[in-house]
C-alpha cells in the first residue's frame, strides 16, 4: 500500500481475494500474529503443559527434564524427550506463554453436581471442590441444585417455597429464573413434590396408544386399533 498499490492490484498479484487483502491492510500486526498463533496446530506436548508447569513451580525449578518426561509418559505422552527439555528450558528462562488450565467442561461439572456424593470418585469430589472454591456462583448453584434434588427425591414439597426464596435472592440468573417459573404454578408443583399420586400411569397409557398407532398405521382399520387398545395387549 505504501508503494501506491491498490487492493485490486495486490489481490491480482498475490492471487488473493480482495476481502483478504483488505483484512490484512486494516488489521493491526499484533492481532494478525495472535490469530495465526491460535490457528497453529497444537503440539503433542500441549495437553501436558499444565502438569509440567505445575510440577516445575512446586519443585521451584529443581526438577530434571528426564524425570518430567517419565512422569508425563506414564500419563500418555508419546512425544520425544527433547521437546520436554526444550519446554523446561523455556520455563527456566521465563519466556513461556501462559497455558490454559485443565478446566472441566460445563457438562462434566453439571454431572458432578447432579450425581449423588457417594457416586463420585475421590478425584471427582476433589475437582468439584476446587471448582467451587474458584467460583462462588458455581458454589451457590451447586448447593441449590442439591437441595432441590433432595426436595424431589424425598417429597419435601412444603419446603419448596423457602427454596424458591433463596434461589430468587442470591442464585445465578438461570437458577433464579427457574425459581420464578416454579412460583407461577406453586400449588401444582408443591403438590407434585408432596403427594404420591402422579400422572405417570396416564402418560404410560398414552405412550402405549401412540406405539400401537405407529405400528398399525396404513395396515389395519380403526376397529382393530380400538380392539387392541381395549384388550391391553
Amino acid at each position: 500500500m505504501g508503494a501506491g498499490w491498490t487492493i485490486n492490484a495486490i489481490a491480482r498479484r498475490l492471487n488473493l481475494d480482495r476481502k483478504t487483502v483488505r483484512r490484512y491492510r486494516d488489521t493491526d500486526l499484533d492481532q494478525l500474529l495472535a490469530s495465526a498463533h491460535e490457528r497453529r496446530p497444537a503440539s503433542v506436548l500441549e495437553p501436558f503443559k499444565p502438569y509440567l508447569n505445575t510440577r516445575f513451580t512446586e519443585a521451584l525449578g529443581q526438577v530434571s527434564g528426564s524425570r518430567l518426561f517419565l512422569e508425563i509418559r506414564e500419563r500418555g505422552y508419546r512425544g520425544s524427550r527433547q521437546v520436554v527439555r526444550k519446554h523446561l528450558a523455556a520455563l527456566r528462562a521465563g519466556n513461556v506463554e501462559p497455558v490454559r488450565a485443565d478446566i472441566p467442561s460445563p457438562r462434566k461439572i453439571t454431572s458432578w453436581i447432579m450425581r449423588p456424593r457417594e457416586a463420585l470418585t475421590d478425584q471427582q469430589e476433589e475437582r468439584l471442590l476446587e471448582i467451587r472454591l474458584a467460583c462462588p456462583d458455581i458454589t451457590r448453584a451447586c448447593d441449590l441444585a442439591r437441595a432441590f434434588t433432595d426436595l424431589v427425591r424425598n417429597r419435601r414439597g412444603p419446603f419448596l417455597l423457602e427454596w424458591i426464596r433463596q434461589a430468587e435472592q442470591d442464585a445465578p440468573k438461570p437458577m433464579s429464573g427457574f425459581a420464578g417459573f416454579l412460583r407461577q404454578d406453586l400449588d401444582a408443583v408443591t403438590a407434585g413434590l408432596t403427594l404420591y399420586w402422579s400422572s405417570g400411569v396416564v402418560e404410560g397409557h398414552v405412550n402405549r396408544v401412540k406405539t400401537l398407532k405407529r405400528a398399525m398405521y396404513g395396515r389395519a382399520s380403526f376397529a382393530l386399533l380400538r380392539t387392541r387398545i381395549l384388550i391391553r395387549e
